[in-house]
């Protein structure tokens, strides 16, 4: 799976390189020009990102302040400052915040690529270090929820985001059983609104995707109902 990196940055031509080079080294991208739209965007979608890539001037939002508005969504969210400004007490105040690095324009775009990904490798190692706590296995299927992978036989692996570990986590506790999508969202994440649900569906649909690869474990819709989480005998 591709590490997927949410970028903010109004400059349009900037952007528009800064997204099609990430895009060709291997990352997927979602770009907003509009602070407020991104803040409105993330407040449903930000466990889909593995990074974040903020401008730190803009208009009727700086970086600075999305990005306290991030760390309140997801602490453990890593991201990374682009300014044109050099000061000192920009990088200080940034850093401060949380960011894991501040790269000052003009950068060289591959210079920008390596940072994004020994950012990326970092967490993992991170999380790795932590050990595998939680290691879950069924017929061709391992799940690390403390390093976020998931083994499909021999030749896939992917690394999960925090809500599709935790989604997946809950639902191998309940294995072979009806799940109702009331109890799926109150359970994991407290309510049961129009916004959880579509994100809960969101959720299914990439799981859905990784296990598809596997002969023994799947998810399947119970209609009207939620769903069954099945798993086979090995």
């Amino acid at each position: 799976m591709k590490p997927n990196i949410l970028l903010v940055e109004d400059e349009g031509d900037l952007g528009n390189v800064v997204k099609q080079y990430l895009e060709i080294s291997d990352f997927a991208v979602t770009w907003f020009r509009n602070s407020m739209q991104a803040l409105e965007y993330v407040q449903n979608h930000l466990d889909k990102f593995h990074i974040v890539l903020l401008d730190v001037s803009m208009p009727e939002m700086d970086g600075f302040t999305l990005a306290q508005h991030i760390v309140k969504i997801r602490p453990d969210m890593p991201f990374l400052f682009l300014t044109a400004r050099n000061e000192r007490s920009d990088k200080l105040f940034g850093l401060k915040i949380g960011a894991d690095d501040y790269i000052t324009k003009p950068f060289d775009i591959d210079e920008l690529v390596l940072r994004i990904r020994n950012i990326i490798k970092r967490k993992f190692v991170a999380l790795e270090q932590q050990g595998p706590r939680n290691h879950i296995e069924r017929g061709d299927v391992r799940f690390y929820k403390d390093s976020l992978r998931l083994s499909i036989g021999d030749k896939h692996e992917s690394m999960l985001t925090p809500r599709e570990a935790e989604l997946l986590e809950f639902l191998f506790r309940h294995e072979n059983k009806v799940l109702r999508r009331e109890e799926i969202l109150v359970q994991l994440w407290g309510d049961n609104d129009y916004f959880l649900g579509r994100s809960l569906d969101v959720f299914v649909s990439r799981l859905r995707k990784h296990l598809g690869k596997s002969a023994f474990v799947s998810i399947e819709n119970v209609y009207g109902v939620g769903f069954i989480f099945k798993v086979q005998p090995s």
